[in-house]
């Protein structure tokens, strides 16, 4: 059993911790954790068993903690995966990684010479469906790939008020792309591979928080195919996936249903059932800690997927193409 720490605990820190404490099998329970109003969490906590330490280096200093799990303000991770590392601690972090490729480098660093694992909370890859259409690809069953397309929208930030992080501009860049587009940007990586070069489109258009509300992205992928990308803040929930080849297309309608449609022949229409994504990558980091399988999203994605971030803020800002490091 790992146990370990929460640093965070609003709304999405509670849903981590509510995935698997005090179920059967998860391999990690929560025995601590940290954050920045107590007030707000104290009765939370003690409901959950956690112990409410006053910050993050007691945290760090607490020997019973051999992992921590960060689900903080997005510009505090670099910081806080270093220092974990330093402390000898394992290390689950939120999206977006960090917001610069240079700060996901050092804290990938930090952690290979600590010899600590270090996993990052893209959940979707744990849905069942992006499982199939990933053997779907490596099976050829799409024949060429020539394009991909990906939109992830809600209504999010019509709730960020001025003093809230996540509606400070500096913390939420492009306006849904740190709470909501990197999902799909990683969504991207991981079926068509690392992204080429990008050119981006970013503004509000009902949004007066300061924020933008529509971005969208036209891309071309190291291995050939191109992309479109859009995530909306302010917006009925959307999450679509479409794989266009030569021999066929595959679209994710939803998290849990697949549709095929192949050159020639007969299609079909799958309805997986709803997965507990986040207990899911909380298992795996898990397990990956206690010497199972390795986390099953390879720390070279998780970098690049920060420099697609950091291209798309260059590129929006730019109004052209923007090659990504």
């Amino acid at each position: 059993m790992l146990d370990a720490a929460l640093v965070g605990m609003g709304r999405w820190g509670q849903t981590l911790v509510n995935s698997v404490q005090g179920r059967n099998g998860s391999g990690i329970r929560f025995v601590a954790g940290a954050t920045r109003t107590p007030e707000k969490a104290r009765e939370w906590a003690g409901e959950k068993g956690l112990d409410l330490l006053p910050d993050f280096q007691a945290v760090l200093a607490d020997p019973r903690v051999k992992a921590v799990v960060l689900a903080t303000p997005h510009q505090q991770h670099a910081e806080q995966v270093i220092a974990a590392a330093a402390a000898g601690k394992h290390v689950f972090v939120e999206k977006p990684f960090t917001l610069s490729k240079m700060s996901a480098e050092a804290a990938v660093t930090a952690c290979r010479e600590a010899g600590v694992v270090l996993a990052l909370g893209h959940n979707r890859r744990f849905l069942p469906a992006v499982a199939e259409m990933k053997r779907m690809l490596a099976e050829g069953a799409l024949g060429t790939l020539m394009h991909v397309e990906g939109q992830i929208s809600g209504a999010g930030a019509d709730s960020w008020k001025p003093g809230m992080w996540r509606a400070d501009p500096h913390e939420s860049p492009l306006g849904g792309m740190g709470a909501m587009g990197i999902h799909m940007i990683d969504m991207l990586i991981n079926l068509a591979g690392p992204v080429e070069r990008l050119s981006v489109i970013s503004q509000a258009q009902v949004l007066t928080n300061g924020l933008d509300d529509t971005t969208a992205m036209l891309c071309r992928f190291r291995g050939g195919p191109t992309g479109l990308f859009a995530t909306l803040a302010s917006a009925p929930r959307v999450w679509r996936v479409g794989l266009f080849g030569s021999q066929g297309r595959l679209e994710q309608r939803d998290p849990e249903t697949l549709v095929f449609h192949p050159r020639e022949g007969e299609g079909w229409e799958r309805r997986f059932e709803k997965a507990d994504i986040e207990r899911a990558e909380l298992e795996a980091f898990a397990a990956a800690v206690l010497g199972g399988p390795a986390y099953p999203l390879p720390l070279e994605e998780a970098v690049h997927g920060v420099s697609v971030f950091e291209t798309m803020i260059h590129a929006a800002a730019s109004g052209g193409p923007v090659l990504v490091p």
